[in-house]
């Protein structure tokens, strides 16, 4: 049974090892500043977890193969009240390991997400409403107008799906879309807003998630530095229509971005 109970052990080991390694990467190529740094994170993460999970399942292998039952009158093993300097070794070795990960990563989450974007960061405020992603610019006043939850109507979409204020000069200028668009190689300031529930914005390319809460206004940011369409998620079970929480980031040229904004601005004369 013991031999039975290791070759179970390891086949189930190193074929999904196998499987884990033939994958050759789990992520969509990376479209962001920030995305090469992750990346090394996410990949010394998996390369580092996985060495001690193929380590920890050959040894459990063999200890069932070395303790097996046998029909010898000398017994096989002994009770141990436990080894101290073990117990106190691979504490250590996993508080380092913790640890250790955990500082590699600070430069990232610390300087790359938390610290306040550029001054020149292009302003995009994302509204989450179940069940559609809204994008909206500051006009040339460089101002988000008011906005009134009386006056907000999802049905119509839109400027009328946010709520915007007519009386306030300051959100007759502002631009809302239903695609994400933003000039590549500029840093991008996410104001992130939640009118219903917990959404969550997650761009795969980017290496961008963060939860939309109601009642708050989350500053990030990321800078693209590849041009072309990527996918927008909610990675937050946020209700029934929840599949259809999609939208599309755009990364264009900084011409093309100015461009498509004086459209949308020429639209609301």
């Amino acid at each position: 049974m013991g031999l039975v109970l290791l070759v179970v052990i390891w086949l189930i080991t190193f074929i999904s090892a196998y499987f884990f390694l033939a994958k050759t990467w789990w992520l969509p190529v990376g479209a962001s500043a920030a995305a090469a740094g992750i990346d090394h994170h996410f990949a010394t993460t998996y390369i580092l977890m996985g060495i001690v999970f193929v380590a920890a399942q050959v040894i459990l292998g063999l200890f069932a193969w070395q303790y097996r039952e046998r029909n010898a009158t000398t017994p096989q093993a002994h009770y141990s009240h436990g080894n101290n300097k073990l117990e106190i070794t691979w504490t250590i070795l996993t508080l380092i390991l913790f640890v250790g990960l955990n500082f590699m990563s600070s430069s990232i989450w610390a300087s790359e997400r938390f610290r306040p974007a550029v001054s020149n960061a292009v302003e995009v405020e994302v509204t989450g409403m179940q069940f559609q992603w809204y994008f909206r610019y500051p006009g040339p006043d460089g101002k988000f107008g008011a906005t009134k939850p009386q006056l907000q109507d999802p049905s119509g979409g839109g400027e009328a799906a946010l709520g915007l204020d007519p009386a306030d000069p300051s959100s007759k200028d502002d631009v809302v879309a239903g695609t994400m668009y933003v000039p590549v190689n500029r840093e991008i300031d996410v104001i992130l807003r939640a009118e219903d529930v917990i959404h969550s914005f997650f761009v795969p390319a980017m290496r961008f998630k963060q939860d939309a809460v109601p009642g708050l206004a989350i500053h990030m940011h990321f800078t693209p530095i590849t041009t072309g369409d990527y996918e927008i998620a909610c990675s937050q079970l946020c209700g029934l229509g929840h599949y259809k929480m999609h939208g599309i980031l755009r990364v264009v040229s900084q011409e093309d971005f100015d461009k498509w904004l004086a459209a949308r601005e020429a639209e609301k004369q």
